[in-house]
């Protein structure tokens, strides 16, 4: 499997819309998991939250996006988008993990989450955030 770079959007209570809105425009496949539905909600208000979103066309066109939980701030200047690299191996993802982690804030360790084998977050030492993971199709 090639090494994907996917642009991954950050909303307050909109990513669903926001996701169907892209999926009414460029087709292809929605996929939605809620807070609930992953067991990772912390309060509530974020239930019916978008954990993980994402539309992936034919034609290329590719999005990620969830909802920030409601304990973290958030407005459109603040965590509006992740940098998120997928892979099918998990060689490569640990290897790239291994060197982002440098001088980096690790958000979510690099380990199995309920979508894929691997996932991990974290600000590398130039601010930018980073979600790894492998991809299970």
């Amino acid at each position: 499997m090639a090494l994907t770079v996917t642009t991954h959007l950050n909303f307050r209570a909109q990513a669903r819309e926001a996701l169907n809105f892209y999926h009414g425009i460029f087709g292809g496949d929605l996929m939605a998991v809620t807070y609930g539905e992953a067991h990772a909600a912390r309060s509530e208000a974020d239930t019916a939250l978008l954990l993980f979103g994402q539309v992936l066309a034919p034609n290329g066109f590719r999005v990620m996006a969830y909802d920030v939980p409601t304990e973290l701030s958030w407005d459109r200047g603040d965590r509006s988008f992740f940098v998120s690299i997928q892979s099918g191996e998990a060689e490569e993802i640990s290897g790239f993990w291994r060197q982002l982690a440098e001088g980096a804030s690790i958000l979510q360790d690099l380990a199995p989450s309920t979508w894929s084998p691997l996932y991990g977050m974290l600000i590398d030492k130039f601010g930018v955030t980073w979600v790894l993971n492998v991809a299970t199709s």
